[in-house]
């Protein structure tokens, strides 16, 4: 649970950890000690736990329409040197 992971976070010498928001009731089962000298910060969102463990934002890729993709020949079976083994 929610405990053991803490005390693991704080045993590894972690400084700060984020919990699922719907956790933060747990934490009244936490020992003082441990919630003292970690700093536990509760997210909603994935959105939220990427503002704190990203460096920078992301930038977006630019979408490539299948269409716009030449297809790969498919290696066969039979090839050798394609890796492939029939079984």
């Amino acid at each position: 649970g929610l405990k053991e992971k803490l005390l693991a976070a704080l045993r590894g010498g972690l400084k700060t950890v984020l919990i699922p928001k719907e956790n933060e009731k747990d934490l009244a089962d936490i020992p003082a000690n441990v919630k003292r000298n970690l700093e536990i910060i509760p997210v909603d969102m994935i959105d939220q736990a990427l503002e704190y463990t990203l460096t920078a934002k992301p930038t977006p890729i630019e979408k490539v329409e299948a269409k716009d993709v030449e297809a790969m020949p498919q290696p066969q079976a039979d090839d050798r040197r394609s890796g492939l083994t029939r079984h």
